[in-house]
């Protein structure tokens, strides 16, 4: 069996390119040995100096700002490597066991859960495979058993993957899906909980809300909100699209009933990769809305949520290398790492007279940063950034801007930003 730069190199650039989608420039970095990781002291010698180092792990151009890993990241050398590798080991056909095919939707694959779900401190029969939280999502509003006038309650803030669910529930079973109202920005978590348990009644049958909103980036209080249900006896599933790989996760410690997440954004995995966490006491109450053999085995446990059919397992390949790497450089430094580069960036926002939708408190906060900016029409000012300086950000309109500050982007990368932003406040006036 060739090794994965044995396979790279058989392929030729143009294989390569051709073989994984990648540009031909891209290929040939791909098929070079990744850059070496930065000596794990350099972060104590000179923090600045060891991100910079990491920095070039990553295919995204050195002129290039990319402020939106909101929406999705960008996958370091050795992660492309690894989906590289993996369609080398699967297209062989030479599995040791006959009976065993490249095809993720028949196995319980726990070589690829059992990191994943140690990164998340959860046991592995809690933590089914999924290729997206919008699929993980569709599962839970799907599978529980609703009548007609039980309530789920939302944030006004949901993602259309998790919200748009309940909507189809709404329209076929004649659900009620029920919305709170996140402050713009919240100066408080009590603010935030005391919404919640207003907006609870006796038809309140689960509480649906993302971890970190994709609105506003507001880090949520999870742990309390998923005691308040638990309090009342209703049910909490969190939409933690942005947290694998923002922070440091903890699920059990949460104590919600169910989680979801696409870890293609902040832990920089493939784009296709994603899981679903069901406690087990819970388990009972969900129902397999996509089915194939398994799906009536309670033995198997969350592993019959993963019984999809055929998929791509070279992805799970790239997942797993994913948390190799964010484990290589530490999840504390990363979360640090996020919170340091949005606070500076939120402050220096504010200084500019940019209102916060984030929050003013740090703790509601991790790597996304919120502001509206009017007069300025975020699609324009999105466009001047990205045509004439290579910046990409992100926002709603009419002037929300929403900047994610991932770990690889360097101080120079957001100074450049801001100073960019000034000039182009200076060309409207």
């Amino acid at each position: 069996m060739l090794d994965r730069r044995g396979f790279i190199s058989s392929l030729g650039l143009a294989g390569l390119a051709s073989f994984t989608g990648l540009s031909a420039e891209a290929a040939a970095q791909v098929c070079k040995a990744a850059p070496t990781m930065p000596p794990h002291d350099l972060y104590d010698r000179d923090e600045e100096a060891y991100w910079t180092e990491i920095r070039k792990q990553f295919l995204i151009p050195d002129e290039n700002v990319y402020l939106n890993n909101g929406t999705v990241g960008s996958s370091p050398m050795p992660v492309l490597q690894a989906i590289v590798a993996g369609f080398d080991d699967l297209e062989q056909m030479a599995q040791d066991d006959p009976e065993r095919y490249p095809i993720w939707g028949y196995e319980p694959y726990l070589e690829f859960r059992e990191p994943l779900a140690k990164f998340l401190n959860a046991p592995v029969s809690e933590i089914a495979l999924l290729r997206n939280a919008t699929e993980a999502n569709s599962y839970i509003a799907q599978g529980l058993d609703f009548s007609a006038g039980d309530e789920v309650l939302l944030s006004d803030q949901e993602h259309p993957g998790g919200e748009q669910a309940f909507h189809l529930r709404e329209k076929r079973h004649g659900i009620v899906v029920k919305k709170f109202t996140i402050p713009k920005p919240p100066k408080s978590a009590a603010e935030i909980l005391n919404r919640i348990n207003d907006a609870i009644t006796s038809r309140t049958k689960l509480i649906f809300i993302s971890h970190i909103t994709t609105v506003t980036g507001v880090v949520m209080p999870v742990k309390e909100i998923c005691a308040l249900a638990r309090d009342k006896g209703i049910l909490s599933a969190l939409d933690g699209a942005h947290v694998p790989g923002m922070m440091k996760l903890d699920i059990p410690a949460i104590g919600c009933d169910m989680y979801t997440a696409s870890p293609h954004k902040w832990l920089q995995a493939p784009k296709g990769s994603g899981f679903l966490y069901v406690r087990e006491a819970v388990m009972p109450k969900l129902w397999n809305t996509i089915v194939t053999e398994g799906w009536d085995k309670p033995e198997l446990k969350a592993e019959r949520f993963q019984r999809i059919g055929s998929s791509n397992v070279a992805m799970l390949w790239g997942l797993r290398a994913a948390i190799e790497f964010a484990n290589s450089i530490g999840m504390e430094r990363i979360e640090k790492r996020h919170r340091a580069m949005a606070d500076h960036l939120h402050a220096e926002m504010v200084k500019r007279g940019a209102e916060s939708w984030t929050s003013p408190d740090a703790s509601l906060r991790c790597g996304i940063t919120t502001v509206n900016v009017p007069p300025i029409k975020r699609m324009e000012l999105e466009m001047w950034m990205w045509k004439n300086h290579k910046i990409r950000i992100r926002g709603g309109e009419p002037s929300k801007l929403r900047l994610s500050t991932p770990y690889y982007l360097r101080r120079k990368d957001v100074d450049r930003f801001l100073a960019k932003f000034d000039d182009y406040r200076k060309q409207m006036a």
